[in-house]
């Protein structure tokens, strides 16, 4: 893994803390188990959105991806239509992608079949695990829009599912394997 700092040659673990914008984030979120659909829908949208961009821009419009998104609340994104993609796409505090904007929208849309289907868009996340990250991917593709390889696997790794968010030497790893994240399980062991 590169980093989120897209610097190759220091690792997240070891550059992000202390900066304002990643450190909060490495601390407190990254690699942290999570069963929240909203924030499951926030995070894969920010991965989305921070395709081909610095994960520090990203960070830096966090707030304003949230309030033009409602929050990242699935139904209220999902209901969007032309004239919130306009005003999106003319908001000059976010990313304005016209691409991922609309994969936005028709995830938001997809999140809430799943929800209808397995209760939570968390529920559909864990009835798939554990997978390798090809068939993560394979699984995601078949669903998501503007959905690649790198989202899938950064999007994963930041909720708990795949490994590698923290060194093990990194003082935060302690504080996610305490919060038993699912990567670590029994059933993920057999099945890797």
């Amino acid at each position: 893994m590169t980093g989120k700092l897209d610097l190759p040659v220091i690792s997240y673990c070891e550059s992000a803390p202390g900066h304002p914008w990643h450190g909060p984030y490495h601390d407190c979120e990254y690699g942290f188990p999570v069963a929240d659909d909203r924030v499951l829908f926030e995070r894969l949208s920010l991965e989305i959105f921070q395709a081909g961009l610095s994960w520090l821009t990203v960070l830096k419009k966090r707030e304003a991806l949230n309030v033009a998104f409602a929050g990242f609340d699935v139904a209220a994104v999902a209901a969007f239509r032309e004239a919130d993609r306009a005003r999106l796409l003319a908001d000059a505090a976010i990313i304005r992608n016209r691409l991922k904007i609309n994969a936005t929208i028709a995830n938001a849309a997809t999140i809430l079949d799943i929800q209808r289907e397995f209760g939570s868009f968390a529920n559909w996340i864990a009835a798939r695990h554990p997978l390798d990250l090809a068939d993560w991917v394979r699984v995601f593709k078949m669903r998501f829009r503007f959905i690649g390889n790198e989202i899938v696997n950064e999007f994963l790794m930041s909720i708990g599912y795949l490994p590698g968010a923290h060194h093990p030497d990194c003082p935060i790893y302690k504080d996610v394997v305490a919060c038993h994240p699912p990567w670590m399980s029994e059933k993920n062991r057999q099945g890797q």
